[in-house]
């Protein structure tokens, strides 16, 4: 395993068209190692890690390892439907950006929105309760997008908001901190060529890779579900697993499948006791309801991780109280026992050796204070569940 960049070292991020590989590339003095993302015919194919050296990779190391990734990368899935299904309609779509006081992301994120190729689509900033008037100044400039205030806080709360907003048939999210490349929305909406699909994720690779807090969060947590186009229902993806269908930074959703299952918790996800576990929770619902999710890496996005270490010891805290926030409201709206068995396997099996590995320095191991993140927010994930749902139903009794 590649050891972590040293200390004030970073590692930089690149992004390389197989059909045009540069003779080197230079002006990387302050990195250690490049992650470099490989394109063929302009969808991702797969990615390498190279060392640098003098401030450069050199031309003929990053071809060899772009030709040994060629070879054993699998040809690309063409996104077609199902045999003998019948061709949807061309689909209209919505692009939801729910942002809370994260303005220089924001602005970052609509840039790029504002790139993307034409598709009819309308543009939803859904202000999840700001405290200040910044989200929606960094909305001025750009006269597509509209603007929402929602006043009440909660991720998933402002994901409704865009559901109930959307004038199109799907509503693609994409994260304030993301920024979507240029083929993105088309690349999703193609997923939704098979009619049986409720639910397209895409590729998420890291904007930037500065920081040991970045390298580490890219290592024990991405985004990135591989570069395979992959078809998930309840045969090939328990519905408890469902995280790894993909994630909330980058999905689309039939906006009528909303009408079958229900929309959003608003129990669950940022601005909440929960944390997260909201995108994880719906995938899961889709799933037990017999749809399909598609994961298409054609559908790029890049995301911007937490710069400082305790940012990813609170990030990694807040996934394990989302993950046990959404066995919960499995366990207790579905009544769905399995998830006091799955809970021990991933105690037993991997949380608690990965613990031991870091404790007792074996080369690779995790931080032992991030696995302690981790566990700490597992323990409370039951409890922050129990009482956001409580706030949710004493909200809707008021008047």
């Amino acid at each position: 395993m590649r050891e972590m960049a040293p200390a004030g070292r970073a590692t930089a991020v690149l992004d390389v068209a197989a059909e045009a590989i540069p003779a080197a590339v230079s002006g990387l003095g302050r990195y250690f190692e490049a992650l470099v993302l490989v394109r063929r015919g302009g969808r991702p194919v797969g990615q390498v890690r190279l060392s640098v050296g003098d401030g450069r990779v050199a031309g003929d190391e990053l071809r060899q390892a772009v030709v040994q990734l060629l070879e054993s990368a699998p040809a690309a899935s063409p996104v077609v439907a199902e045999p003998g299904a019948a061709q949807a309609l061309p689909l209209a779509a919505a692009i939801a950006v729910c942002t809370r006081d994260r303005p220089a992301d924001l602005a970052r994120c609509l840039k790029a929105i504002a790139a993307l190729p034409d598709e009819g689509h309308e543009v939803l900033v859904v202000d999840s309760a700001s405290s200040t008037d910044e989200t929606r100044r960094a909305c001025d400039g750009y006269p597509r997008i509209r603007y929402l205030r929602e006043d009440r806080p909660g991720l998933d709360v402002a994901r409704n908001r865009a559901i109930r907003e959307a004038r199109g048939d799907v509503v693609a999210f994409c994260d304030d901190d993301a920024a979507p490349d240029p083929g993105w929305l088309r690349a999703l909406l193609a997923g939704f060529q098979d009619p049986t699909v409720a639910c397209v994720t895409g590729l998420t690779m890291p904007l930037e890779l500065e920081t040991a807090a970045q390298q580490w969060f890219e290592r024990v947590s991405p985004f990135g579900r591989g570069f395979v186009r992959r078809v998930f229902d309840t045969t090939t993806l328990d519905p408890l697993a469902a995280g790894r269908a993909g994630g909330g930074t980058n999905m689309a959703f039939r906006r009528s499948v909303f009408e079958a299952v229900g929309p959003f918790d608003e129990a669950l996800d940022a601005g909440t006791p929960t944390r997260s576990g909201g995108d994880t929770e719906m995938f899961s619902r889709v799933l037990t309801a017999g749809l399909r999710i598609v994961y298409e890496p054609a559908a790029l996005c890049w995301h911007r991780h937490r710069r400082t270490w305790p940012e990813l010891r609170e990030t990694l805290y807040g996934y394990g109280v989302g993950v046990y926030a959404f066995w919960t409201r499995r366990l207790l709206v579905e009544r769905e026992v399995r998830v006091l068995g799955l809970a021990g396997d991933w105690l037993f099996r991997h949380q608690l050796p990965a613990l031991g590995r870091s404790l007792l320095r074996r080369p690779g191991a995790t931080p032992a204070d991030l696995l302690l993140a981790e566990l700490l927010g597992c323990a409370a994930g039951p409890w922050a569940y129990l009482r956001s749902s409580r706030r949710v139903r004493q909200g809707a009794r008021r008047p």
